[in-house]
């Protein structure tokens, strides 16, 4: 924490640099100790899912008959989770998210975070799970 509470910064404008600054709101992109406490904080994220899907609360996704069950996927500061869309699965989700936040301090965008839903997920379970989670629907996958 003292690595993190006494960093400061100054900004170099045409040339010639500024006064140094504390920041107010923790961490930011580009700090040093970004990646790694980015991965501790991942591995806190992982290690909740999995517990989820050890005790039976959480179902991933299967690509094949006999493949491993997929439940989540990290890329750089994205993550993809993957489940039932039930009101079950839903609860269990936000419950894992709301742990995550108390634990790690960040909080989850849900203005910036969509839900994809397979093509055999009716209109209503579609409906009631994205306001249950409060995420936007996307139709276009590939964005």
């Amino acid at each position: 924490m003292r690595c993190i509470s006494t960093a400061s910064y100054a900004v170099i404008i045409n040339g010639r640099r500024g006064k140094l600054f504390q920041p107010t709101r923790g961490l930011r992109q580009g700090d040093p100790l970004s990646p790694f406490l980015f991965l501790i904080c991942n591995e806190g994220l992982s290690s909740l899912m999995r517990l989820a899907k050890n005790e039976g609360l959480w179902k991933g996704v299967k690509m094949s008959k006999r493949g491993l069950e997929i439940t989540h996927l990290l890329f750089a500061d994205d993550c993809m989770m993957f489940g039932e869309a039930t009101e079950r699965g839903a609860m269990v989700l936000k419950d894992i998210l709301k742990e995550y936040e108390s634990c790690s301090g960040q909080r989850v965008n849900f203005s910036k975070s969509t839900i994809f839903y397979s093509s055999n997920t009716t209109e209503d379970k579609k409906v009631e799970v994205s306001s249950l989670l409060g995420v936007r629907i996307s139709k276009n996958p590939e964005k």
